[in-house]
This record gives C-alpha cells, structure tokens and sequence, in this order.
C-alpha cells in the first residue's frame, strides 16, 4: 500500500512563488511515475504536472506551462511541484497521485490526501 503525502500548500501573492512536497511510502518510489492534479471549488479535479519514473520526461497542463515545474528526488521518495507567478485561477486542492500516464486522470492508481494552494486576488 503506497501512502502520499502533499506538504507546503498556503496562500501565495499572485506573482510570487511557492514549492509544494509530495512525499511517498509503502512501495519502491523510483518504479512509478507521479502526478499533480488540482481541483478548484465547483470544478472537476484536473491534471496540472506529472514526471516518469526516472524523472526524465515531464509532461504539463497547457495552463501551467512555463511557470510550474516538476521534479524529484528518488532517493528522498519525494516529488516537487515549483509554482511560479501562480495566479488566482490557480487556486485549488493540489494532490500527488502515482500513475500508470503522464496525463490521464483515469490511471491514477493512488491519490494523496490533498494541499490547499490559495491566492488572493
């Protein structure tokens, strides 16, 4: 049983910047990919980043591309979520999932408990 932990959601200023943590156990973390996902209130949960296994394919939300970026570290079992000039329609529920798809929301296999991400406007 893989567990996922997100860590270091809060409020962020429109243009600022802030690193969210996706901290995994239970499984050999270096054998899947990870995604991030998000979901606003009153909208669908959506996909936002994912990484390979590896770490050497990423693949992004139009909507986010050029201001976020994923990474991770095998050896800590963590993935990053960097959110640069984050802006109010970022404001969500951020989860970390392992996943079978650098896209799809239908092969996430196990989702973490969720970080809220706000940003006044």
């Amino acid at each position: 049983q893989v567990q996922l932990v997100e860590s270091g959601g809060g409020l962020v200023q429109a243009g600022g910047s802030l690193r969210l943590s996706c901290a995994a156990s239970g499984r050999t973390f270096s054998n899947y990919a990870i995604g991030w996902f998000r979901q606003a209130p009153g909208k669908e949960r959506e996909f936002v980043a994912a990484i390979s296994e590896s770490g050497g394919v990423t693949n992004y939300a139009d909507s986010v591309k050029g201001r976020f970026t994923i990474s991770r570290d095998n050896a800590k079992n963590t993935v990053y979520l960097q959110m640069n000039s984050p802006k109010t329609e970022d404001m969500a529920v951020y989860y970390c999932a392992e996943t079978r798809s650098l896209r799809s929301i239908r092969a996430v296999d196990y989702w973490g408990q969720g970080t809220q991400v706000t940003v006044p406007s």
